[in-house]
C-alpha cells in the first residue's frame, strides 16, 4: 500500500504540496521479534519487551515492541514516503502521542497521515509548518498509535 495523493514525488516536493484535508497512507512495515527484542535491550529493557517468556506471564500474555520502536517504524514509513526530500527543515516537536494497543511481532504497521494544517511563516515567507495527524495501523486496520506532528518546509514558490 502506497497511495500518497500528492501532486509531486517525495523528492520534489515542497510546503505547497501538502494540502489541509489531504490523507496519505504508507506501508506496511513488518514488525520483526529480532528487532524487537534489539531495540529494547538497548533502549527500553522492560521484560515484556526483551523476554519472550516473561512477556507470557505479562499483562500482555506475550512479547509486544516498546512504543518507542513503533515511533522509529513510523518514521521509517515518513522518511520513505511523506517528508519531504528537498524541503524538509526538520521539527519543533510532537503532540498528543498516544499508544492504543500492543504492536506483536508478526504485526504489519501502516501510516495513514492526513494534513491538519499548513501555514506559510509571516516572518520566514520561504518556508511554512504543516500539522499532520498521524495515525499507525496495525493489519487489522485498528490504530495502535496517533500522534500530532508539525514539520516545516521550504516553499516552492516566493510569497
Amino acid at each position: 500500500m502506497s497511495s500518497s495523493g500528492f501532486g509531486a514525488p517525495v523528492g520534489d516536493r515542497y510546503f505547497e504540496d501538502y494540502v489541509p484535508g489531504s490523507v496519505h497512507e504508507f506501508g506496511p512495515i513488518l514488525v520483526e521479534e529480532e528487532e524487537v527484542i534489539s531495540f529494547a535491550r538497548r533502549f527500553d529493557p522492560q521484560p515484556f519487551h526483551t523476554d519472550p517468556d516473561a512477556a507470557k506471564r505479562s499483562v500482555f500474555g506475550g512479547l509486544i515492541a516498546s512504543g518507542w520502536h513503533t515511533a522509529g517504524l513510523m518514521m521509517r514509513l515518513l522518511a520513505d514516503h511523506y517528508l519531504s526530500k528537498v524541503a524538509s527543515l526538520g521539527s519543533p516537536g510532537i503532540d498528543e502521542l498516544r499508544w492504543l494497543r500492543p504492536v506483536r511481532p508478526g504485526d504489519e504497521l501502516s501510516v495513514r497521515v492526513t494534513v491538519l494544517e499548513a501555514n506559510r511563516s509571516r516572518s520566514k515567507p520561504d518556508r511554512g509548518a504543516v500539522i499532520s495527524y498521524i495515525e499507525v495501523l496495525n493489519q487489522d486496520r485498528s490504530a495502535v498509535m496517533t500522534l500530532k506532528a508539525v514539520n516545516l518546509l521550504l516553499c516552492r514558490k516566493g510569497p
